[in-house]
């Protein structure tokens, strides 16, 4: 756990999602949770030498399973945007109904497979404030990378959690994607207002403010390809063309090219039945 301003801090070590635990005199106020049983328990443990106040909130910045699946093993008030809470109400029960291959990180690990929701018990529509402090928590709806997306903003320590608005090493979830509005959120990520701020994303911790700039060049290229498959009426399945040159310009770890390609496929091909393919005339021919 490292402390990045006073009484903020941030936790990489848990697969596939980067924590965040503000201590404030009024309790804990957590930023998304491990996936993985074992990870919530330790997760918990490490938030006991933090001490403070009793209370807990826990913010999930979307509904990806990611940084969602381990909350009920939380054992906390649960915080989410209406959109998110609207996702939670179309899934199955458990993971068990859960079976799509989505190049997501906790398919990695079968075990999570019987694991149950918890829905977000506070939601909001626009913008939260919490006042724990004598300085607010701001949560904004910042939808584009999925409709439920929001960012946790603390003003006076100058710090952003973004969640998955911008990936520095791997390519982004598309499959809930509004790539517009998505370019719209980081055109206001990337103004003055953010340049002094420490950025957090979702999966990778501390991120450098060129990363939204690269963001928003692979998303340009995402919505350039679909719309080139799109003039020409292609079907979905033709998305996987576009994979191989999307990833030939990200710097991963090649140990996870299938991974990255399973999740371009599955978004690829979800962004432009939702937003892209050209709709069919009914029998009157309208």
């Amino acid at each position: 756990m490292k402390e990045i301003a006073p009484g903020i801090y941030i936790e990489t070590g848990y697969h596939g999602v980067t924590l965040g635990a503000v201590n404030w005199p009024h309790g804990l106020l957590l930023i998304d949770s491990p996936s993985q049983p074992e990870d919530v328990r330790s997760w918990r443990a490490a938030l006991l030498s933090l001490g403070g106040g009793v209370n807990r909130l826990l913010i999930y910045l979307d509904a990806h399973a990611d940084r969602t699946l381990g909350g009920r093993g939380m054992e906390c008030t649960l915080v989410a945007s209406e959109e998110t809470a609207n996702a939670f109400h179309g899934r199955p029960g458990s993971m068990k109904g859960y079976q799509t291959e989505t190049g997501a990180d906790w398919q990695q690990y079968p075990r999570t497979g019987n694991l149950r929701w918890a829905p977000p018990e506070i939601t909001f529509s626009d913008r939260l404030i919490v006042y724990w402090n004598t300085s607010p928590m701001i949560l904004a709806h910042h939808p584009g990378p999925s409709r439920g997306a929001i960012w946790a903003e603390f003003p006076e320590q100058k710090v952003i959690f973004i969640g998955d608005a911008v990936l520095a090493k791997q390519p982004p979830f598309l499959g809930d994607a509004d790539i517009p509005l998505w370019q719209e959120q980081l055109n206001h990520l990337n103004t003055k207002k953010y340049q002094d701020y420490l950025i957090v994303n979702g999966r990778e911790g501390l991120i450098p403010h060129d990363c939204i700039s690269a963001q928003k060049q692979f998303l340009r290229k995402v919505s350039r390809g679909l719309e080139r498959l799109a003039k020409r009426e292609n079907p979905a399945e033709k998305t996987e063309s576009l994979i191989d040159n999307l990833l030939k310009d990200l710097n991963f770890d090649r140990k996870y090219e299938e991974q990255y390609q399973q999740r371009l496929q599955h978004g690829l091909y979800q962004c432009y039945t939702n937003n892209y393919l050209p709709a069919k005339e009914d029998e009157s021919g309208k």
